[in-house]
């Protein structure tokens, strides 16, 4: 009699826990399968000990039943090098996750990778496996690491950095007044949020074409690749002299290259040639009595200024692109020339009330170069009346009015302006290309012996193999008819 008595109270148990997952309302078949986003979630490379930026997906019930998943876990467990975050739940293994009918949970995924000593690319697997009524799915984790060297806050002493592994700069580094800052040829320097390059000896960047030295922010995933203002910038400070920028590129800062200062005695300078200086948040070059001598580059997308001379000095530009198409990042529409000159500037001083600065603008010569962009007016110039302010545009495009005054030889020969010299650009507002077009108004207009001086182009093509040269740092390069 116990016998069957224990064999009823089984089949009750069995009734009951049956009936429960009943009331539970869960979808009880093996072959439930649950719907992804994404069938795998991709880092681009990342610094090693560095976290990463945050990727999700969504995990979708396609049932009109709720589904319960019995299991969410990273392959790798605990020693994953990957985070998770499921539904508000941190951990690498979490159970008991319900999907109601026809709704969604999300998944947040991190990556740390952890130092090999080697300057080469590593890769990260794992994979987040999921368990669903005894089926099981899978979504596959990869991630690209490299390793770095830490400059944390430093005063360096005359040094060279090398192209053997990237450089990532924190808060600041900073070039004392008696030393050198080398950097060869295939370097990369990469700066975090705030940081910083700060020079009062001298900086030597000399790249190659084949070798350009990059200067970026720390954010290598495609989503940053083009946003300004992920890091501060670089300053040479007023006593810095005869620093050197050759096939460089300073990419998402908030002021790509400061020359000089106001506050210090003297003026720095720099000789800039090759170079693109692109997408930053408040200007691409800056000048404070200083000089500059400068050819081949493209200055580009910033969000006040692309270039600004100011309180005089001594500045020769030729082959120059100044391009100022701002307007993909924010709401606000520029309303700042992409060029701006002047022997004087009003500023605020520390207690609020304004404080002026003049200088005495040497010259500032613009030979063969294109100034351009998508507002109306893109020169402003300003004259105190009171100190020197010596300028020349000589063979250029300037986008200003057709009322603009540029009948003055002493300042203007063969200026052409307005939008119908349009350099028409390949993309500058998608691509970033500022390479000429086939119709472009800057093909072949370009003063000779400036094409001389520099026959060659920022990508290495030679100037003077057609009728004349091209305006602006690209040389537009036909391709030739087939027989």
């Amino acid at each position: 009699m116990v016998k069957y008595l224990l064999q009823i109270l089984a089949v009750v148990v069995v009734f009951f826990t049956l009936s429960s997952c009943e009331d539970d309302g869960y979808m009880s078949s093996s072959d439930a399968q649950l719907l992804f986003s994404t069938d795998s979630i991709t880092f681009d490379t990342i610094f090693t000990t560095v976290g990463s930026t945050t990727q999700y997906f969504t995990v979708r019930n396609p049932y009109d039943e709720s589904v319960l998943i019995s299991r969410i876990r990273l392959a790798g467990g605990d020693i994953s090098n990957f985070r998770l975050n499921i539904n508000g739940e941190i951990g690498s293994e979490v159970y008991e996750i319900e999907v109601p009918a026809r709704d969604s949970i999300f998944i947040f995924v991190e990556v740390t990778i952890d130092p090999n000593g080697q300057n080469l690319p590593m890769v990260v697997q794992d994979s987040i496996e999921f368990t669903t009524n005894a089926n099981i799915q899978d979504i596959k984790l990869l991630a690209y690491g490299q390793d770095f060297k830490l400059i944390k806050g430093e005063r360096l002493e005359t040094t060279t950095w090398t192209a053997e592994k990237p450089y990532l700069v924190y808060d600041y580094a900073y070039v004392d007044s008696t030393s050198v800052l080398t950097i060869e040829a295939g370097t990369k320097i990469f700066f975090h949020k705030g940081a910083g390059l700060y020079v009062k000896g001298r900086i030597e960047a000399n790249g190659t074409f084949q070798e350009p030295i990059t200067f970026l922010p720390d954010r290598l995933e495609d989503a940053y690749e083009n946003i300004p203002d992920q890091w501060t910038g670089i300053v040479l400070f007023s006593g810095s002299h005869d620093n050197v920028f050759n096939f460089t590129t300073i990419k998402n800062a908030n002021i790509g290259l400061q020359v000089g200062n106001i506050e210090n005695e003297g003026y720095a300078s720099t000789i800039l040639q090759n170079s693109r200086i692109e997408n930053m948040g408040w200007g691409g070059l800056l000048a404070f009595k200083s000089k500059i001598y400068g050819y081949n580059n493209l200055i580009a997308n910033c969000g006040l200024y692309g270039v600004a001379l100011l309180v005089g000095g001594e500045y020769e530009f030729y082959h120059s692109t100044i391009a100022n198409y701002w307007g993909n990042y924010s709401s606000k529409a520029r309303t700042t020339p992409s060029l701006v000159i002047s022997n004087v500037l009003v500023a605020p001083d520390a207690n609020g009330a304004s404080v002026s600065y003049s200088g005495d603008l040497v010259k500032a010569t613009f030979g063969n170069s294109i100034i351009y962009g998508n507002i109306s007016k893109e020169l402003e110039l300003g004259d105190n009346n009171e100190n020197t302010f010596n300028y020349m545009f000589d063979h250029c495009i300037i986008q200003v009015s057709d009322t603009f005054d540029t009948s003055n030889k002493n300042h203007y020969l063969n200026v052409l302006k307005g939008s119908d010299y349009d350099p028409l650009f390949i993309d500058p507002y998608e691509e970033f290309n500022y390479a000429l077009d086939s119709l472009s108004a800057a093909k072949d207009i370009g003063k000779l012996d400036f094409g001389k001086q520099f026959p060659i182009d920022i990508l290495n093509n030679g100037r003077n193999d057609d009728y004349a040269p091209d305006l602006g740092a690209f040389e537009r390069i036909e391709e030739k008819d087939e027989d």
